[in-house]
């Protein structure tokens, strides 16, 4: 496998190098940049963690075997005069005083050590979370909506991309290009995304306070407002109704109105829950689901006022709205989840608490000032763009300290990968949180971003953070989640062909338009003419639409896997604890 990766790093180098090549001379010593070597090498970790994941089950499933060949079951009477195995639990089998059996191999491995994990080591265990009915209700329908919208958004992207290879697909003014991208990146932003991390938010902010929802009511009110928004949104954007040029805020302000209420009632409702918990500390998950909905709507509510935003004012506000609304909104709801599913899914506390306050903080000061390095070499003060880039290498801090937190949380329940799919969606998105923002790090520089901007590049980076973070955690938490709340969980088939898709398609998709990418960048830089550019990428554009092909498939079973999750839950097994044991 490792040999695999090293092909594709030198096919990505090659096909790149020959591309740029063909159309002038590049400078010397270009692969000698901080950038490139640094995508480059983030590259090899997503193929070492693929290689990883895929050494690990192929492990599991040949201990699996060996283990059925071994086990001898105990022969009972047939009624029909033959044998048949004898299955039946005697009592004393995994607990009371006497020493414990294990005559069928439920058990892999047992310990001592008091530290050591044993949840995760055993078979999946059937334990269901006893939920109140109000809360089992509402997040299966926030996660039911953005299941929706995720197949109505990615269809949307997936006709997109089919476009760029037969351009001459339709001739229809409300399906052109112009009207329906905006409507794809924003269903699945607002739609898909949003609703999955309210609805998730909703059961963290519950258990961790040890208290019910403050105002059901409020839930319910934001749901609404919030679909509505995006339907009348969709339906504007269609008709050639716009915000105008401004990436990610093309619904006009009526409608992003209501998208705000209901963010404004889901932080009260949140707030007030957490202000009546239960218990002394505010576990570090509401620290970040409370201050990415607040620093939301002070981002809106910059993005949408028009006072300040004529000229080159305008492109400043943008830059701020478009990184903030990533990463302040998305990315940083996207971290409080994982600090609450990922050690409740491993039965184990978050690694250190501190290292979360740390990139909490950290968050806050470098993430602030990074939009305008999407306008280097842009009409605005050198100074705003160098500190755009020095606060954008600041990234490394809270990423780094996030990365490891999550990862050492992880340390000693690697065995679940070959058992489990939600630790590999947990890893893969973890992983890209990793790559895809030190990615942007490294395409805040300078040299790289003069290659790179206005390029696929872009796209393939917007793609490696929101999908490879965002949507494979959501993933994560709502298949370690819904099926302890619903009594009923999906085919391992299925979501190990839902993750699989998924990961290679978002692969194929992006790599393809890296290269693809640099070799436009290239060729501008040598002042190719432009319809010259567009001919030589197409190749790279096939590869999209093959890797958004493989990436909506995976949508399709996953809509597939929640139906079959929330179907007509069943009770609980037991009354469980109102908290788990999550907190450091």
């Amino acid at each position: 496998m490792a040999g695999a990766a090293k092909a594709v790093l030198v096919a990505f180098a090659t096909v790149t190098a020959h591309g740029a090549m063909a159309q002038g001379t590049a400078p010397p010593g270009w692969w000698s940049s901080p950038g490139i070597i640094g995508t480059m090498v983030l590259l090899g970790i997503v193929l070492f963690v693929a290689a990883l994941i895929i050494t690990a089950r192929v492990s599991s499933m040949i201990k699996s075997m060996n283990g059925l060949n071994s086990a001898q079951p105990e022969a009972g009477p047939d009624p029909d005069g033959g044998h048949q195995p004898e299955y039946r639990l005697k009592g004393d089998e995994l607990g009371g005083s006497a020493p414990a059996q294990d005559a069928k191999q439920l058990v892999m491995r047992a310990t001592s050590e008091p530290g050591n994990p044993l949840v995760d080591e055993k078979i999946y265990s059937r334990t269901r979370l006893d939920v109140p009915q109000d809360l089992r209700k509402l997040v299966i329908w926030f996660l039911g909506a953005s299941a929706f919208w995720l197949v109505f958004g990615t269809l949307v992207g997936e006709y997109l991309g089919l476009k760029f290879v037969w351009p001459d697909m339709d001739h229809v003014s409300w399906l052109s290009f112009g009207r329906l991208r905006p409507v794809h990146t924003n269903t699945v932003f607002w739609g898909w995304s949003s609703m999955a991390m309210i609805g998730l938010g909703y059961f963290v902010v519950a258990r961790t306070s040890a208290t019910r929802i403050y105002s059901y009511r409020w839930a319910w009110w934001s749901f609404w407002l919030i679909n509505a928004a995006i339907t009348l949104g969709n339906i504007c954007l269609m008709a050639g109704i716009n915000n105008g040029g401004g990436e990610y805020r093309e619904y006009i302000w009526p409608v992003m109105l209501l998208f705000a209420l209901g963010l404004i009632l889901t932080f009260r409702n949140f707030y007030a829950t957490v202000k009546r918990r239960k218990i002394a500390e505010i576990y570090v998950s509401n620290w970040y689901l409370l201050a990415s909905l607040l620093w939301t709507l002070v981002v809106a509510t910059i993005g949408y006022l028009p006072w300040y935003q004529e000229g080159l004012g305008e492109t400043v506000i943008q830059g701020y709205y478009m990184h903030m609304g990533v990463g302040i909104w998305f990315m940083t709801f996207t971290l409080g989840l994982i600090y609450y599913y990922l050690p409740s899914a491993l039965n184990k506390p978050i690694y250190s608490y501190s290292l979360g306050v740390l990139a909490f903080w950290t968050q806050v000061l470098f993430y602030t000032l990074i939009g305008t390095h999407h306008f280097i070499f842009a009409p605005l003060p050198w100074w705003l763009q160098t500190v755009a880039i020095v606060f954008s290498v600041g990234m490394f801090i809270p990423v780094f300290a996030g990365t490891a937190n999550f990862l050492m949380t992880m340390r000693g329940s690697w065995s679940a990968i070959g058992k489990s799919y939600v630790l590999p969606f947990f890893l893969v998105g973890v992983v890209y949180y990793c790559v895809g923002s030190s990615q942007g790090s490294f395409q805040a520089m300078r040299f790289t971003n003069h290659i790179w901007h206005f390029t696929d590049f872009n796209v393939a980076h917007s793609h490696m953070t929101m999908y490879g973070i965002v949507a494979f955690i959501l993933w994560a938490c709502i298949y370690a989640i819904v099926p302890k709340i619903t009594g009923r969980e999906p085919a391992q088939l299925l979501v190990g062909a839902h993750f699989w898709l998924a990961f290679i398609g978002v692969f194929a998709y992006t790599v393809s338009l890296m290269a693809g990418g640099t070799v436009k960048g290239w060729a501008w830089i040598q002042g190719v003419p432009f319809i010259e550019t567009v001919i030589e990428t197409r190749g790279y554009w096939t590869w999209r639409a093959i890797g958004g092909s493989l990436m909506f498939i995976s949508h399709l079973i996953f809509v597939w896997n929640f139906a079959t999750m929330v179907r007509s839950p069943r009770a609980a097994a037991r009354e469980v604890l109102a908290v788990e044991p999550v907190a450091a």
